[in-house]
């Protein structure tokens, strides 16, 4: 993969949780679960959840129409990344990386 992390075999102990699911948030989850990594994104709202995984989705494509990453692998980073809308996804981490918009 062109200027990607190589993606590896992460245990669930190594599980990222992302808070907020906007522009900067969803991005830091796409990298983390290209690279391997299970990733929970977390955002109190579920519209933003659903948007923010349209929008990993919708670059993941890109990437595969450039030729910088299989379409073999969309499903397998896309199922790294699980939504929550609770805080409880946070226990166990092993980074937590806020990437909370400010209002």
């Amino acid at each position: 993969m062109r200027g990607a992390l190589a993606a590896r075999s992460h245990s669930m102990t190594d599980r990222i949780a992302v808070l907020g699911a906007g522009q900067m948030g969803n991005g830091i989850a796409h990298v983390f679960a290209q690279a391997g990594y299970p990733v929970a994104l977390i955002d109190i709202s579920k519209a933003a959840l659903a948007k923010g995984r349209e929008t990993i989705a919708r670059n993941l494509d890109r990437q595969i129409k450039k030729g910088a990453l299989a379409a073999a692998d969309r499903e397998a980073i896309l199922g790294r990344i699980t939504e929550h809308d609770t805080l409880d996804a946070v226990a166990g981490a092993a980074l937590v990386i806020e990437a909370v918009t400010e209002n």
